[in-house]
């Protein structure tokens, strides 16, 4: 067998090849966007399939050899060792904090004192002397997350991101609840990195055989046959939707932040979304139309 030689796929291997050609279409689109080409890509998945081979499939104490990775992952030997020893640090599964503006707009869109009566966000004042007596400022949302940095700079920050803005009366007003970054092509990269990553690592869990642990979250609903302008009154009902579920959620995980501050093991993170997807299956190529029979199934949900 030569080098470009690929072994037909067992019977039982095909279905997992058909979720891995669906789950990388949206990948190639990144990749050819964002200027990747094959080597490139096949090197950062050669590297992922080593670190997470090492990471996850050790047989014991001893750790995984080069050999085993070998064979696990079909990377050659060679390039087990050289991706071990260069410790690449592509794997999006790296341990990252949440940023200190994410979390100031977490706790201004969770927290009862920072909300108005009808629980949007209140406009905050720049500066406890800009304010009014007992009322809370931006500077004090700022220190209640950290410390280490100024209300100054969190608010240039965010202004940046274009995530607040400075009203008439010289009050912060938050633009959006949902904090999404506008800002660099590198930050919108790592927003996607981290939400698609958890997102799909979710699902593999409850599909991975050796799985002994419950089945994690993951559900979806859909509807199809529809005009234009019922998809866009969709996706705001839906955007509606999530704001009211993200301010739940969110009083609930700083609740429970603050009780495991004095627990023993508080070493475990969790991230919660939702995402809304439209396309228009008139425009797709009648080869792709044709290769199976579409069944027409209207408000159709799957969940595990």
């Amino acid at each position: 067998m030569n080098a470009t030689t690929v072994p037909p796929a067992s019977p039982d291997a095909v279905p997992a090849e058909q979720a891995v050609a669906a789950v990388l279409q949206p990948l190639a689109r990144l990749m050819i966007d964002q200027g990747l080409q094959h080597a490139q890509v096949s090197e950062i998945l050669k590297a992922v399939l080593v670190q997470e081979s090492v990471a996850q499939y050790a047989l014991d104490e001893r750790g995984v050899s080069d050999t085993r990775v070998a064979l696990l992952t079909g990377v050659h030997r060679k390039d087990v060792k050289r991706l071990r020893a260069v410790q690449q640090t592509r794997n999006s599964r790296a341990k990252q904090g949440i940023s200190v503006p994410s979390a100031v707009i977490a706790r201004w869109i969770s927290e009862p004192r920072f909300l108005n009566i009808d629980q949007s966000p209140r406009a905050l004042a720049k500066s406890p002397k800009s304010g009014t007596l007992g009322e809370p400022d931006f500077p004090t949302l700022v220190a209640e997350i950290s410390r280490d940095v100024s209300a100054r700079a969190v608010l240039d920050e965010l202004l940046r991101l274009g995530a607040v803005k400075i009203l008439p009366q010289g009050q912060v007003a938050l633009v959006d609840q949902a904090f999404v970054p506008q800002g660099s092509p590198a930050e919108q990269l790592e927003f996607l990195a981290a939400s698609v990553g958890d997102h799909l690592s979710a699902a593999v869990h409850n599909v991975n055989p050796r799985r002994s642990s419950a089945a994690m979250l993951d559900q979806s609903a859909f509807s199809q046959d529809l005009s234009a302008e019922q998809v866009a009154a969709l996706q705001q009902h839906a955007r509606k939707l999530w704001a009211g579920v993200l301010q739940k959620f969110l009083s609930s995980a700083t609740l429970a932040e603050q009780r495991s501050q004095s627990a023993a093991n508080h070493t475990h993170r969790v991230r919660f979304g939702v995402y809304f997807f439209e396309q228009d299956q008139g425009a797709l190529p009648d080869a792709a139309s044709a290769s199976k029979p579409v069944q027409r199934t209207k408000g159709r949900g799957r969940k595990t």
